[in-house]
């Protein structure tokens, strides 16, 4: 299967887990299969999703992290939302909390929470992550090298 079709179908399936179920822009069929990826009014740790005041501005971006690597500590200020393609993804808070995702596991990241992510996996990690932001407004992620947990 072509990373093309895998990410035009990534995409409906995440338009469509947007959308509540009675208003779906694509309707199941017999060659329309529609799979709900995310349905939530928060975000992994349990913290409510709010979106930035202003002109809205999503952006799409596909992130490659090799076997072992990370994505350092950072924050989002506008809410997030991804899709694992492949690979395995370990998602850690400065409070210890952590999430593990597998291929076609989605989740709502976590939202002004430093955070780290790392490809746990023997093979490159594919995820795609949809940022709901404002135009001109924030960035779409800071870093925060501080919030690295200290160890003894």
């Amino acid at each position: 299967m072509s990373l093309h079709f895998r990410f035009r179908t990534v995409l409906i399936s995440v338009a469509a887990a947007l959308l509540p179920l009675s208003a779906q822009a694509i309707e199941p069929s017999q060659t329309v299969k529609v799979t709900q990826l995310l349905k939530t009014t928060t975000s992994w740790n349990g913290a409510p999703i709010k979106y930035p005041q202003g002109q809205a501005e999503v952006t799409s971006l596909m992130v490659e992290i090799a076997p072992g690597g990370e994505t350092n500590w950072h924050e989002h200020p506008v809410p997030s939302f991804g899709v694992l393609l492949e690979g395995t993804l370990e998602v850690s808070l400065a409070d210890g909390k952590k999430k593990l995702l597998k291929a076609g596991e989605a989740l709502a990241e976590v939202i002004a929470t430093a955070h780290n992510g790392r490809n746990v996996g023997t093979t490159p990690l594919k995820l795609i992550v949809f940022y709901a932001g404002s135009v001109d407004k924030q960035p779409l992620s800071v870093p925060r090298p501080d919030a690295r947990p200290k160890t003894n």
